[in-house]
């Protein structure tokens, strides 16, 4: 009988050493450490997902979603957005699998918000990210 194994990734195998930073930056330390491939998949994401292309001179990291914040909020701009992210996502991240997304947009207040749903290829691990930006 056949069953599947979890694979681990070689990095999570020194649980002692820490693989990156947890986003946001908190006050007391700045930088609190994660220790998992999944956590930091995580937090890679967010901060592209955040980040706007040559936001940093030479570097074109990011999906550019603030630029759609001055755009009329309409269900084919939706789509449009939410095909972007999609490939932008799948050609930077090749080891994330994307279960869901949904974008919606609120015309009154400017705001998207990105409900996302991944699974991590290599080790089959699931988790979500929602995120609203609003033009304040």
């Amino acid at each position: 009988m056949a069953y599947g194994l979890k694979q681990i990734s070689p990095i999570d195998l020194k649980p002692s050493t820490a693989i990156g930073v947890k986003l946001p930056f908190s006050a007391g330390n700045v930088f609190t450490s994660v220790y998992t491939t999944k956590e930091q998949t995580k937090y890679n994401l967010i901060n592209f997902l955040l980040s706007d292309p040559r936001e940093t001179p030479l570097v074109l990291f990011g999906a550019g979603l603030r630029s759609s914040l001055f755009e009329q909020i309409t269900s084919d701009s939706l789509d449009e957005l939410e095909m972007s992210i999609t490939s932008k996502i799948e050609s930077n991240f090749p080891n994330v699998v994307i279960s869901r997304l949904s974008v919606s947009g609120d015309p009154s207040t400017l705001a998207i918000t990105i409900n996302f749903s991944y699974t991590l290829r290599n080790t089959n691990e699931n988790d979500s990210i929602i995120i609203k930006i609003e033009n304040a």
